[in-house]
């Protein structure tokens, strides 16, 4: 099958547009996403898809609350709306939409209703501060009839926008802002090679799945977004030393696959956990507990977890740098661990 390389900001374009052409009742809504002549929103994701599809990329006010509701209203009337916001730290202003309408309703009304909405949120540190570089996945992962999951290429983020389209479920998309690729005018100081081979059919990623993305033997390193390419970076250079790490792209934070993550947990009988947010009350934290439930016999050690400390992210780069892990701490916490240290 023909393929042709993409980076994330061009694969979630390519995927809203085959979606709205497939279903008439796709569309988008959210801030500066359709003006002429201008970015496409704030990562170029629906760049020039206002011209393809007229009236179907809808601009909205900067009030959150408002089209998030407006989206959900839309769901539940039997449309597909995907919701972008500019920034993931912008859900707090949905939050009540969000928790309260789009993943209780359906539960609510004994699956009377459903609410098939996506939600996209770019998160993660860039150098923009506390208010517009959090990863916001703790704050969501819990929250009962939500799916949430996390593409770390561009050929799962095609692929889980084109599943979340289909699902009859609310699903939130993290997308990290270092993974985008875009170029030009929104391109991104520091950002990490996130592109893939995109096939030319059509193709879906299931939302509920982990991925094994390196073999290995010694210990398992679990990530998602930009700390996966980290975990990978790691595992090249512990390699180098006779450690061979297995890393696994957790990919679908809600449901969480402990398929997959057992089977690795059992091979290798230790694993390091790494995500950006801070480390009390993160994603990890309930990876770490899941896996000390259901594997705890096959573990050699405790599970070790890399995040960020307890503090708002900084501004300052060389802040910003320190605080947000990196592959030098997950290879010494993996290092340590392999070798019962």
């Amino acid at each position: 099958m023909p393929t042709k390389r993409l980076g994330i900001a061009e694969a979630l374009r390519e995927a809203i547009a085959e979606e709205m052409e497939r279903d008439a009742r796709v569309f988008c809504l959210g801030e500066d996403i359709g003006v002429p002549g201008g970015w496409g929103g704030a990562f170029t994701v629906t760049l020039g898809l206002e011209k393809q599809f007229p009236g179907r990329i809808i601009d909205t006010p900067i009030a959150e609350l408002g089209f998030f509701g407006v989206a959900i209203g839309a769901a539940l009337m039997g449309m597909r709306p995907i919701v972008d916001v500019q920034y993931g730290d912008f859900l707090f202003l949905a939050s009540d939409q969000i928790i309260n309408n789009a993943a209780k309703l359906c539960y609510m009304s004994g699956g009377a209703a459903s609410v098939p909405v996506v939600m996209r949120a770019p998160i993660g540190a860039t150098g923009r501060g506390s208010q517009h570089a959090q990863s916001m996945e703790r704050f969501f992962t819990g929250v009962p009839g939500l799916k949430v999951v996390a593409p770390s290429n561009a050929y799962d983020a095609k692929g889980l926008l084109k599943a979340a389209v289909r699902d009859g479920n609310p699903v939130l998309i993290f997308e990290h802002k270092l993974l985008y690729g875009s170029r030009g005018a929104r391109a991104e100081t520091g950002a990490t090679d996130a592109t893939a081979e995109i096939p030319e059919g059509d193709y879906i990623v299931p939302l509920d799945k982990a991925a094994l993305r390196r073999e290995g033997a010694h210990v398992t390193i679990l990530g998602w977004l930009l700390m996966l390419h980290h975990a990978l970076a790691a595992a090249a250079i512990l390699a180098k030393e006779g450690i061979e790490a297995e890393v696994l792209d957790v990919r679908s934070l809600s449901p969480l696959d402990y398929d997959t993550i057992g089977q690795s947990v059992r091979k290798t009988g230790r694993v390091v956990i790494v995500e950006e947010g801070p480390k009390t009350g993160g994603v990890s934290a309930e990876i770490a507990a899941g896996i000390m439930e259901r594997f705890g016999d096959s573990l050699m050690a405790p599970v070790t977890r890399v995040a960020s400390p307890d503090v708002p992210v900084p501004f300052a780069p060389a802040l910003e740098n320190a605080y947000r892990p990196g592959v030098a701490r997950i290879t010494d916490a993996a290092r340590q661990l392999a070798r019962g240290n």
